[in-house]
């Protein structure tokens, strides 16, 4: 039987100490980019989702691409859908769906030429699209 010292026992009190006090970090988001392959949008969701990867290398964990049909083209970050081609009506322009990964991923950053103003406003058309999600 091994005994321990005082000095044994600080040293697991002080790393029991440290990992209780190290925050666990926040998980990093997933996207994920739904689109049809009858309509042969894979280029323009691969594009988009490579666009996303390099703008918030890293604040996400991963962009899925997803094949479907029927016309979809949907982008969700999370469980939550920030873009439907059938309800928004068609595509997002890049600039506008950086903003909107962005105001979920990393809120308080700014996206530089791609912010109108430069700061982290909320644009019109930002803001009727995601007034549109139940």
């Amino acid at each position: 039987m091994t005994t321990t010292t005082s000095a044994d026992d600080d040293a697991v009190a002080q790393a029991i100490s440290l990992t209780l006090e190290t925050p666990a970090p926040e998980p990093k988001a997933r996207v994920q980019i739904t689109y049809c392959t009858q309509c042969k949008w894979l280029l323009r969701a691969a594009w988009m989702a490579q666009e996303l990867l390099t703008t918030f290398s890293d604040d996400l964990a991963e962009v899925a691409l997803v094949p479907a049909t029927g016309g979809v083209f949907r982008i969700a970050v999370g469980s939550e859908t920030i873009w439907n081609r059938k309800v928004d009506g068609g595509f997002p322009e890049i600039t506008v769906l950086k903003q909107l990964v962005r105001d979920r991923v990393a809120p308080g950053r700014s996206l530089g030429h791609s912010d109108a103003g430069g700061g982290a406003p909320e644009s019109a058309e930002s803001a009727g699209a995601g007034s549109q999600r139940g």
